[in-house]
């Protein structure tokens, strides 16, 4: 028992020390220090509060190092980092300072992290709105049929009850993210050596509720950090500097990846049960979600209109988890006057290795398939994008305490004007001809920036 308390002890200790988001924050001239520090310092004698972590890290009584979410200005080489030893956060600090890596191409990293870094759920939805109760009378076969399917979900992520008991969550995890293949109407080029030019990259998020969250990712020696503030989406990348994101406030599509059970249900609450397949050898159900049209015209920006965006959840009829996710949404950029060219982007993600975090089921290890499909414009100018990304979760911890509103405040350089998700897409003379009011606003950005990588090409070179 006396080795639970100091374990306990010591981890409060470290997230006084390192898991804060606003460490790496706010040493940024535009905001001031939080003063979570200050609260956790107060807090780490309580005995009687707790943070759950991951049972998979390290033995009872092992002192936790500190996550170092960026290049820490103050250490030295005399000084406290000698104890970081060689933790994940350790890592993550040298994957900040290197360089990109020379055999990759930027314009590949950038569309990596585009597309994959921060991508959003489909609709808005809030982890504190009550759930709707299983109802079979004047209900149709195919809600009724969902509604089961979640409550089930519910019950073996560890029930809402145990669910509801969480006011904030934290996980850190290692990815790697690789462009596998590109394809045109007249040739497929693979990436034969996709193992060595994956690029390796480690992510942190935070989430609060209600609606708040915090995401930082680091690949190839390239950041992407977005967050919510429970009334805005916002995110920074090197290229574009800090924007708001267009449309609703949205969940990250991140926390979905089996890392948050309550929000996932919340999703699929309007959901309909559509029939049953086979993932990799498990029956599954399978709930289809569809976005409103109101939505996808809050997201849709100038030529670039979000036509449809439709999320597919397959629930395990044998465990009741989240085992897979296709997400897929198609874009229309109308020219002026010329033809109009789509882009479908889809992401399916495999979820599995999952384990009990204080009772909360959580998957600790995923990949993601993503496709870019362009097509439009004359019949053989199609072009085909497959990227891939695998994940696994280091910590996770629940409750954290201290955490506060003040961590989850946008940047104070934050542009007035919001971005759709078409400014990711990759684009060739025809796209930029054919979106060129769109993309007046993004270039716009970008020089406003005045980054050291504003000049790399948005085409895929092969």
């Amino acid at each position: 028992m006396e080795n639970k308390q100091s374990f306990f002890s010591a981890l409060k200790d470290e997230v006084v020390r390192g898991l804060s988001p606003s460490r790496s924050r706010s040493k940024s001239p535009a905001r001031t220090a939080s003063p979570i520090s200050g609260l956790l310092r107060r807090k780490k004698h309580n005995p009687d509060s707790s943070v759950a972590r991951s049972a998979s890290l390290r033995p009872l009584g092992e002192t936790l190092t500190p996550l170092i979410e960026g290049p820490d200005p103050d250490a030295t080489e005399n000084g406290d980092p000698k104890r970081i030893g060689s933790g994940l956060g350790n890592w993550m600090k040298g994957q900040l300072s290197r360089a990109p890596s020379v055999s990759y191409k930027r314009s590949d990293l950038r569309l990596l992290l585009g597309v994959m870094g921060a991508p959003l759920a489909p609709v808005h939805v809030c982890a504190t709105d009550p759930l709707p109760h299983l109802s079979i009378k004047d209900t149709p076969i195919e809600t009724s049929s969902a509604q089961y399917i979640l409550q089930q979900y519910l019950a073996a992520s560890g029930g809402l009850k145990l669910q509801n008991s969480i006011r904030n969550a934290y996980a850190m995890g290692k990815v790697k993210m690789v462009a596998s293949e590109f394809e045109t109407a007249t040739k497929v080029v693979k990436n034969r050596n996709a193992s060595r030019c994956a690029e390796s990259g480690g992510f942190v998020l935070w989430q609060m509720n209600p609606d708040m969250w915090y995401v930082e990712l680091v690949v190839g020696g390239s950041k992407v950090h977005a967050g919510c503030n429970g009334k805005l989406v916002w995110r920074h990348t090197p290229w574009l500097g800090a924007h708001t994101a267009k449309g609703p406030v949205r969940p990250l599509r991140r926390a979905l990846q089996g890392i948050d059970p309550r929000t996932t249900a919340s999703m699929f609450a309007d959901a309909r049960c559509i029939g049953e397949k086979n993932i990799n050898g498990e029956d599954c159900f399978i709930l289809k979600l569809c976005t409103d049209p109101e939505t996808l015209k809050a997201r849709s920006e100038g030529p670039a209109e979000i036509i449809r965006h439709v999320l597919f959840g397959y629930f395990s009829q044998k465990t009741g988890l989240l085992v897979h996710i296709e997400d897929s949404h198609l874009t229309r950029i109308q020219s002026n006057g010329g033809d109009a060219v789509y882009w479908e982007t889809t992401i399916n993600s495999f979820l599995g290795d999952y384990k009990p975090v204080e009772g909360i089921m959580i998957a600790h290890s995923g990949h993601s398939v993503v496709t870019l499909f362009r097509f439009g414009e004359m019949a053989m100018s199609h072009t085909k994008t497959k990227m891939e990304e695998a994940w696994t979760i280091e910590e996770v911890a629940f409750n954290v305490p201290g955490l506060s509103v003040d961590c989850f405040i946008p940047p104070a350089d934050l542009r007035t004007g919001s971005v759709s998700e078409a400014c990711e897409l990759p684009q060739d003379e025809r796209g930029k001809n054919s979106s060129a009011v769109h993309r007046a606003k993004v270039v716009a950005l970008e020089k406003s920036h005045n980054c050291s990588i504003d000049n790399m090409i948005w085409k895929m070179e092969i």
